[in-house]
């Protein structure tokens, strides 16, 4: 599912993101989203949260 739309996301959502040091390699990683950091409905790169690990980065994709 797509991670631009803040209504696709929510707590306890298992998601895939990228992390501010790897937006040039790409690379994900996974985990539960704690919170979600992006106010705005929509996002271009992505909504921003906080995973329960306290990694910090935009959804690429929700894991259904």
């Amino acid at each position: 599912m797509d991670g631009t739309k803040r209504s696709n996301i929510k707590p306890g959502d298992r998601v895939k993101v990228v992390q501010k040091q790897d937006q040039k390699s790409g690379k994900l990683t996974e985990g539960v989203v704690l919170k979600l950091l992006t106010k705005s409905p929509t996002h271009p790169h992505g909504i921003k949260v906080m995973l329960e690990d306290k990694v910090v980065g935009r959804v690429k994709e929700v894991v259904k």
